[in-house]
């Protein structure tokens, strides 16, 4: 059980940019889950995307990652001996989702996910090209030869975002809907932050004790992080009806200025893609409104 003391601590200090590991590498994480890092590091994905192996023997790969030849071959590599039979993705992004299909063709494992990406125009680093072979629902449990995956539907980041919890482990395989190192980019149209509230709601009703992101270190005491994380949106929203209170400020640009001050330049598009998230959601509660000169408060 964990430590209601410890509930509400600020987001910024549950976070963390540190992670061991070596790129080609794998390391095991929970017993019966490895993790192989993508070379792909950046702003959005810290040190890169985490592949992760499960079981053993006859085996599933979560996340194959980007199309990468040296990444694909460092999972053959690393699962030598072994034999994938199912590649499962937790959504269709351009880190997580393109080598599914080039994983598939070199071992013949069926390619699993929630479908297509949920927007075909606009949204930048979709993979548009993704169809899985089976699409799994909500729920579902998808067994291997000695692991099973139930999948849980957790819409916000993309609505097509599914977490897998492995069964055996008391741990989730969390993907971009929660993240060790940083706040999860929820960007419209496809990003939906009513979604990602009411996902985020959905996982504190469960039990597992681990939460193994996509990006950054394993999660162990999840539901203060889960916490954390949604006290960190609702901070967001009071910000924006503090700033649009205020004269001269209902442009998103002016938003991100006074909400972001010292953020990473390269973030600042993703910054204001998230207000928008946060404005939408607040104009569907009644809370703003919108027109040609900008965002009011109602």
């Amino acid at each position: 059980m964990e430590d209601s003391k410890t509930d509400k601590q600020p987001l910024q200090n549950l976070l963390s940019h540190e992670l061991e590991f070596k790129y080609a590498q794998s390391k095991e994480v929970l017993p019966g889950i490895r993790r192989i890092v993508a070379p792909n590091p950046s702003p959005y994905t810290l040190h890169g995307t985490g592949t992760y192996i499960i079981g053993s023997g006859e085996i599933a790969i979560v996340d194959p990652g980007p199309n990468i030849p040296s990444h694909i071959e460092a999972i053959m590599n690393e699962t030598k001996g072994e034999k994938i039979t199912h590649i499962l993705v937790t959504h269709t992004h351009a880190d997580h989702s393109p080598a599914a299909k080039p994983l598939s063709n070199l071992t013949g494992a069926v390619v699993m996910g929630y479908g297509p990406h949920g927007e075909k125009e606009g949204e930048e680093g979709a993979d548009l090209n993704f169809t899985p072979d089976y699409i799994i629902q909500d729920n579902e449990v998808i067994k291997g030869a000695n692991w099973e995956l139930e999948c849980i539907h957790t819409p916000g980041h993309t609505s097509n975002h599914i977490c897998y919890s492995v069964k055996g482990a008391k741990a989730v395989l969390t993907g971009d809907h929660i993240m060790g190192w940083s706040t999860t980019l929820v960007s419209p149209p496809d990003g939906n932050m009513k979604d990602y509230f009411s996902s985020l709601e959905k996982m504190l009703l469960r039990d597992e004790e681990y939460y193994i992101p996509a990006h950054g270190e394993i999660i162990k005491k999840p539901k203060r992080f889960v916490k954390a994380l949604i006290g960190h949106r609702k901070m967001r929203e009071k910000q924006i009806r503090k700033y649009l209170h205020a004269k001269n400020i209902s442009y998103i640009p002016d938003l991100v200025s006074k909400m972001y001050p010292t953020l990473d330049k390269r973030l600042i598009k993703a910054a204001g893609r998230s207000v928008l998230a946060h404005l939408l959601h607040m104009k569907e509660l009644g809370y703003v409104k919108s027109s040609d000169n900008g965002w009011f408060l109602v």
